[in-house]
């Protein structure tokens, strides 16, 4: 998958998760928490779906890579590149 193709698969998860806000003003360096109404479930909750969707492991400690879109593009890129 290419880096827009990973963006939205993750806008896709997000939408999901978090139907009512608006992920069109979404800032790409700046934390999912801080622009969106997200708990610690939800975010387990996209770390689970990026498994179930696409079979990517996400190890706990790296959780904090996924702050943010473009911080979770960029740990995603490596491990979707052959999707």
């Amino acid at each position: 998958m290419t880096a827009t193709q990973i963006r939205e698969a993750v806008l896709a998860i997000l939408s999901d998760i978090a139907p009512d806000e608006d992920l069109g003003e979404l800032k790409e360096d700046v934390a999912f928490r801080e622009q969106l109404e997200l708990d610690s479930m939800d975010f387990l909750d996209i770390v689970m779906e990026l498994r179930k969707r696409y079979r990517v492991q996400i190890p706990e400690e790296d959780y904090t890579a996924l702050a943010s879109m473009k911080s979770t593009v960029e740990y995603l890129e490596p491990l979707m590149k052959d999707l």
